[in-house]
Parts: C-alpha cells; structure tokens; sequence
C-alpha cells in the first residue's frame, strides 16, 4: 500500500470522528442558545481548547511558517517573529481584562447569544441599526476569513493526494461545512479540543524530527544561514529583522495582537464558558497552548527550508510554496508503512487547523443572519425550530460564495486571514472593550466606532496601503477608538435605564 493511501485512510478515519461528533450534537441543538452558545455550558478545557485553535486556523501550520520560510528576503522572519510576539500578548490580553467581564455582562444584558445582540443589549439601541450593520460586517469579513481556511485544506489535499486544487476545495468544503452544519457550536467547540491538542503535538514534533535527520541544531541553523547569506550566521538583529525593519513596521506587524479583542469566532467562547471563575485556568491554558505553538511554527519556517535544501535543487527550492512547508517535511521524513500512519496524522494537524476555524467562522456568520438579521426584521414571526434551521441553511450559502472567493489556487493564506482579522479586530474591538468600561459610553458612539473601524480596514486596504505599507489594522483600531470617545462625547449621555443596567453589572462582579 503506498503511502498516500494510508495517509488517506487516517484522514477519512479522522474525518468520519468529527462527523461522529456532528451528529451526536444534532440531537442536542434544540434552541438558538444550544446551537450557537451550548447553553453556557463550556467546561474549561473545552473553552480554551477551542478559543484558541478556533483562533489560529490553518494560519497557524501554513500562513507563519511560509512567512519565516522566506528567511531574511523580505524581512519573512522579522515579520514572523513580530507577528507571532504580538499574537502570543494580544491572547494573554484578551483571556486577562476581556473574557470575565464578557461572560458575565453577555448574560446580564439579556441573555444575548451573539455579539451584535449583545451591543444591541448593552446600549439598549432602538434603532437596531448596531445590530444590523454589526451582522453585515461580519457576513463581509467572515466570507474573506472562511475563503482563507477553504484554500488552505484545498492545498492540503491538492499536495497529499495530487488532486486538482478545484476538487480539493470542493471536498474541504464539503467536509468542514457538514458537521458545522449538523452540530452548532457544541460540535464546534468539542471537535476543537479534539483539534487543538492535536496541532499542539504535531507542530512540536515535526521541527524536531527535522532537526535530528539534519544531526542537531546547530547544524541546522548553519545551513538556514548560508541559505539566508548569513556567513556569520543568525544574529537577534536577523530574527528580529531589526536590518531591514523600519520602527513603525515592527509597531504595524505586532499590532496584530490588536485584533484579538473584536474577533466574534473566539468572544463567543467567553460568553459560553459555564462559569466566570473558569476563565483564569482557562487563561493559562490558552495562553501556554498559544506561546508554544507560535514559536514552533516560526522555528518550522526556518528549519525547513533548512531541511528541504538537502532534498531539493537550489532552483526548485526557489520555486517552492512556503505555506507548503509542513506538507513537504511530512512527505520526505516520514516515508513507508509504519511512518505514512504517522504522517497521515500529522496531515490531519493541518485539516485540524482549517477546520477548527472555518467550522467557527461559518456558525458565527449563521448567527449574525439568523438571531441578528431575521429575527431583528421578523420579530415573534419565526418560530425557534425554523430559525435554527435558517442558520444551517446560511452556513452552506456563506460557504458557497466562500468557495468561489478561494478558487485561485495562488491565493495567500496569510493575506486572506490578515485582511479578515483586522476588520473584526477594528470593527468591533474597541466597541467591545469600551463597551465593558466606559459607563458613559452610548449608543451613537458604538456605531460610529463599528462603521469608521470597518469602513477605514476596507479603504486602507485597497486605497492607501500600496502608497503607505501600514497593517491596516493599526490605523482602524485608532480611528475606531477616537471616533467612539468623539461621538459619545458630542451626543448625550445615555438614559439613565442603560446606566442603571451597567451599575447592577458591576454591582455583580463584586
């Protein structure tokens, strides 16, 4: 049997488990709280398992390895390590003054069950304009972040099994969308436990293996330096990129931990977590998961393209896709009967990965169309069997035109997820934490803050970062902050029942 046949058979076992799981939460899912919070009843492992691979998506063993593959061209590494240090604060600070408060005021103010309702609650707006505009961006931002898991298990299978990168998709699609479909948030979250552990291992175990075929470290690193033209090897101001760098590139590639605070696919884990007291172990896990993993995936890069030096020519070397990089180890160290089951699992890491997202990124997309768009336009009309079942129905139509965006198969990884992160992260990030700490903060503020955030990401993007090359989550983030404080201030306070919710909230926490 050749090896891509057993590694065929670990990933359609594997596959055929999550289904399990679907299928078993299909039965459970009763109400719009079970499909889409669990009932509050994540347990803390769970909660932290799933925030965080649900977070790190196929990004995490594709889009920041092939960053640091690049080595010094480009600054790849610097911007690697950046990233991933701004990543690995970014969750630390989030888990730290965001999760509790979120959990607790999410229930207060009317037991909402998404983000947009939950501002909605939290401002008492009548207009439902925050509500309505919060489920457009994040129907806008979550078919760009889904495309970005979609073209990452399409190169998954595009590289295993030599299928065409159009069926593959088709068939990545296809598989992430069932028992997301089926199971709601609960399948959601245990399969992401289940996922989460799984990339853990699988990204700690491959640079090591790497390294031993290469005879240690050292070696290793010698061979990354003469790839990088480094003679004397890599000093911090290399891994760093402090060479090539400017200042405010550094402040814009670590601003990525900015967007941690608006990303509905990882609050809507806080606001599920059975009790507040089970976010601070929670944290620890979430925190030590996330370190651990951000540094292996940036070590990965670097390693192999060390290791793959050895295996290819200098002029296929120069021609290969970096966010391939953990396929290709897989393939060329682990070889024969007993190995290829080893490999087909550590393969599964990467469709662990995607999917732990997409299937995230769908159910939140279903929720803003269903809790927060139809049942907004018909009121006590929709029954709450019938509203489960439209919100199955939006995550095959968001994962449909998903699949469309994701059809070139040269589309990044890393660019998709990017563009996507810093709309939610300027979006809804400073609204949500103003929103938890600001008891003066009204409605008018939050939504000029949700549409300048948003609006600024989509300008930024296709307007002024090709004559500014600033991450275009930075400047949203402040426009967003500023035009929150701006407007609140300018308009009048809010009414006092708002105020009077706000204080009974805080009286809670004591």
């Amino acid at each position: 049997m050749t090896d891509a046949r057993i590694h065929a058979i670990v990933l359609v076992f594997y596959l055929a488990v999550l289904m399990g799981i679907g299928l078993y939460f299909f039965k459970n899912s009763k109400s719009q709280n079970d499909y889409f919070l669990g009932g509050r009843n994540l347990n803390v492992w769970v909660t932290s398992m799933s925030a965080q691979a649900s977070d790190m998506s196929g990004w995490l063993l594709m889009g920041l390895p092939g960053t640091a593959f690049l080595l010094t061209r480009n600054s790849g590494m610097g911007e690697a390590v950046w990233t991933a240090a701004g990543l690995a604060v970014g969750t630390y600070l989030n888990w730290l003054i965001l999760a509790k408060k979120l959990r607790q005021y999410s229930e207060h103010a009317g037991d909402s069950i998404t983000i947009p309702t939950f501002l909605e609650n939290r401002f008492q707006d009548k207009t439902h304009l925050i509500k309505m505009i919060s489920a457009l961006f994040i129907v806008i931002f979550f078919l760009i972040y889904t495309a970005a898991q979609f073209s990452a298990g399409a190169k998954l299978f595009n590289a295993v099994f030599g299928i065409s990168y159009e069926l593959a998709l088709i068939l990545g699609a296809i598989v992430i969308v069932s028992y997301t479909f089926l199971g709601g948030f609960l399948a959601v979250c245990w399969t992401d436990l289940i996922q989460g552990i799984l990339m853990f291992f699988a990204i700690l175990i491959l640079p090591i293996l790497a390294v031993s075929q290469l005879g240690g470290l050292n070696g290793t690193m010698d061979i990354a330096a003469r790839l990088a033209d480094l003679p004397q090897g890599f000093g911090m101001s290399d891994w760093l990129g402090t060479n090539t760098l400017s200042v405010l590139s550094i402040v814009s590639i670590a601003a990525w931990g900015l967007g941690y605070f608006g990303q509905p696919h990882i609050l809507t884990r806080f606001m599920g977590i059975k009790h507040s007291k089970d976010v601070a172990p929670a944290r620890r896990i979430a925190t030590l998961w996330v370190i651990v993993t951000l540094a292996a995936a940036t070590v990965l890069g670097v390693i192999g393209k060390a290791y793959m030096s050895t295996v290819v020519s200098t002029e296929v070397l120069s021609t290969m896709d970096g966010e391939r990089i953990f396929i290709y180890l897989v393939q060329n160290l682990l070889q024969g009967p007993g190995f290829a089951i080893i490999a087909g699992i550590l393969l599964t890491a990467i469709l662990s990965a995607i999917m732990s997202t997409a299937d995230s990124q769908l159910l939140v997309t279903s929720s803003a169309v269903s809790e927060d768009i139809f049942k907004n336009l018909f009121k006590g009309k929709i029954k709450e069997d019938r509203l489960i079942w439209i919100s199955r129905a939006t995550v095959l139509v968001v994962a449909f035109i998903a699949f469309f965006i994701a059809r070139d198969p040269n589309s990044s990884v890393f660019d998709l997820v990017s563009y996507a992160w810093a709309g939610f992260g300027a979006a809804f990030g400073p609204a949500i934490l103003l929103s938890l700490y600001w008891r003066r903060m009204n409605w008018q503020g939050a939504l000029a803050g949700i549409l300048s955030g948003g609006a600024t990401v989509l300008i930024w993007r296709n307007f002024i970062k090709a004559t500014i090359n600033l991450y275009e989550l930075l400047p949203a983030f402040i426009v967003s902050l500023v035009f929150i404080v701006a407007v609140t201030l300018l308009t009048k306070e809010p009414e006092s029942k708002v105020t009077k919710v706000y204080d009974e909230y805080l009286k809670s926490e004591l």
